[in-house]
């Protein structure tokens, strides 16, 4: 497929419909260089999710049985805010594990939210069946091109707003944004692919020499915790290029509490996994290697501002 020209495209459409998300130059966490955060967790309900979210919607004609969709949490809530902007009916699925704050977040939007035991997998396999029985179209959290043309949106604007790093370090789930990136940037940037420890489906993949099921836990679980890399997201790290690295949830969190306590940027641990793979060591620069990082993701559990009681 033309990547760049669907992500072209993707921008155009949903232009009216998404954050231009600030970039911040900044030192500190105890690295040896300055680097530049792409702060996305500021985008439309706290993540980059709601690019793919509309830019799906927006590009195919959506059936009167509405949209369903299974999530960790946060493209629950990107796919049930756009549904609500563009005027369709939504049903969201979410294990327990995606916690209060994203489940907060989706209620919020008036979809049909089922909270169901177990995890991403188990929330996926009963939108299927929804899907199956009704008729809804299914917005897939991360292995749809839509989705991915909507994701790689993110680093079109990144560009455009002066990006001149060697570097693009990327937090990765089931592969939907750093599919986005590959595809837009095609390899004239490095892209380095950042996974907890215990979730860690890209890295096993590549191991491998193909998708595989891997257990998945740890504190980013809910929004990194994908069982099996999707397919769009490996090929393209084949075809590309990546450099795969893993950190532990002590890494994590405390990239998670030096971006609060240093620059005052709250974000949950998967919004903080990308950071932690230079503070901690697992991606080493070379000397003089520019280095940017995506924060991609702010809704931290619990909420310190929602009402309590």
């Amino acid at each position: 497929m033309d990547w760049t020209s669907d992500i072209a495209a993707a921008a155009e459409r949903i232009r009216d419909h998404v954050q231009v998300t600030p970039v911040l130059q900044t030192k500190g966490f105890d690295l040896d260089r300055p680097i530049e955060l792409k702060l996305e967790h500021m985008q439309h309900t706290g993540s980059f999710k709601a690019r793919g979210a509309f830019n799906t919607l927006l590009s195919c004609d959506v059936p009167e049985a509405g949209i369903v969709a299974a999530s960790g949490g946060n493209h629950g809530a990107a796919v049930a805010y756009a549904a609500s902007k563009l005027g369709h009916r939504a049903r969201i699925y979410v294990p327990e594990m995606a916690g209060p704050a994203k489940i907060s977040l989706i209620r919020d939007t008036g979809a049909d939210l089922q909270v169901v035991p177990g995890a991403y997998a188990n929330a996926l396999e009963l939108a299927q069946a929804y899907e199956q029985e009704t008729g809804a179209m299914q917005v897939h959290a991360y292995d749809a091109p839509g989705t991915v043309a909507g994701q790689g949106t993110c680093f079109a604007e990144w560009q455009d707003q002066g990006l001149e790093a060697d570097t693009v370090v990327i937090a990765v789930g089931g592969g939907g944004l750093i599919a986005g990136a590959l595809a837009w940037f095609n390899g004239a940037k490095k892209i380095v692919a950042v996974e907890p420890d215990t979730s860690c489906a890209l890295n096993a993949a590549l191991a491998a020499g193909a998708p595989i099921d891997v257990e998945v836990s740890g504190v980013a679980a809910n929004a990194l915790g994908a069982k099996r890399i999707g397919s769009i997201c490996y090929d393209l790290a084949q075809a590309r290029g990546v450099t795969s690295v893993t950190v532990p949830d002590e890494a994590i969190t405390r990239a998670q509490h030096a971006l609060w306590r240093e620059r005052r940027i709250l974000t949950e641990p998967a919004g903080a996994t990308a950071l932690a793979a230079l503070m901690s060591g697992a991606y080493q620069p070379a000397p003089g290697e520019r280095v940017a990082v995506l924060v991609c993701g702010g809704n931290i559990a619990p909420d310190p501002l929602q009402p309590q009681g």
